[in-house]
């Protein structure tokens, strides 16, 4: 029985990722994105975000304890959800041969086309997609310690652009990707605004993070709400976005921010 919205889309193995729009592997000279498959990526994703807990510091959830737990949130918060998906991030580059070992799945593992030594170097997504209103997020970046301040981060972002905001049959033809980010997390904020990404204003308050997560606290405001688990601080998100006529003007800025040298 199918699932309602589930995507047929023929992808590189029996897995279906179950996204709004046709999905596949993405890439250029220097990065490869592939969508994500948890029998494949899970365990390399967990073992090397477990060893930087402070990747997870601006995100509203904490680190997994265990690649089940990981597998289980994916199943429930990624895969179930067709208005999102998960591209694995690999480096095509010799410049990762001159940082540590790390990222030891190999692409070729993922892909049945013979790959070189492409070594992990993260996770990006697709959010909150919209095929009624040709919109779109970019989020869930992780870029491995041993990748930033590397080609990897802004690769990963403009290849998602491209493949947004170009027409067919390249790209998506989307007319909105936004970004959205902590309100104190000023290296996503720059990040995006160096990908081209124009700052739309700070939505104040606008979720609740769980316990434990830094955040605004709510002071004086007894008995709010109606359920325990929706007490937590508050967050203030920036948002920012990239349109189909801003891509106009930015998808050069965009090219030469990808090719650049480090």
């Amino acid at each position: 029985m199918e699932r309602k919205g589930e995507n047929h889309t023929r992808t590189e193995g029996p897995y279906d990722v179950n996204f709004c729009f046709p999905s596949r592997t993405i890439s250029n000279d220097r990065l490869q994105l592939t969508p994500f498959i948890p029998s494949v990526h899970a365990e390399t994703y967990f073992a090397e975000t477990k060893q930087h807990p402070e990747l997870y510091h601006y995100l509203p959830f904490q680190p997994f304890e265990s690649v089940e737990v990981f597998n289980e949130w994916f199943e429930h918060i990624i895969h179930r959800d067709p208005q999102w998906i998960l591209f694995a991030v690999f480096d095509k580059s010799n410049q990762g041969a001159a940082h540590e070992r790390t990222g030891e799945v190999r692409e070729s593992s993922a892909n049945t086309s013979n790959q070189m030594d492409h070594r992990f170097a993260g996770v990006i997504g697709l959010l909150n997609t919209s095929v009624a209103n040709l919109s779109t997020e970019i989020g869930f970046v992780f870029t491995l310690p041993a990748f930033q301040r590397t080609h990897v981060t802004s690769n990963a972002v403009g290849l998602l652009l491209q493949y947004c905001l170009e027409l067919p049959p390249f790209g998506l033809g989307l007319r909105r990707v936004q970004w959205q980010a902590n309100a104190e997390n000023k290296a996503s904020i720059r990040a995006a605004e160096r990908m081209g990404f124009e700052m739309e204003g700070i939505q104040r308050w606008q979720r609740i993070l769980p316990h434990g997560k830094f955040g605004k606290e709510v002071i004086g405001r007894e008995g709010e709400g109606c359920q325990e688990g929706l007490r937590g601080p508050g967050r203030d998100t920036a948002m920012l976005s990239m349109c189909w006529d801003d891509w106009i003007d930015e998808k050069e800025k965009v090219c030469r921010m990808m090719a650049r040298e480090n």
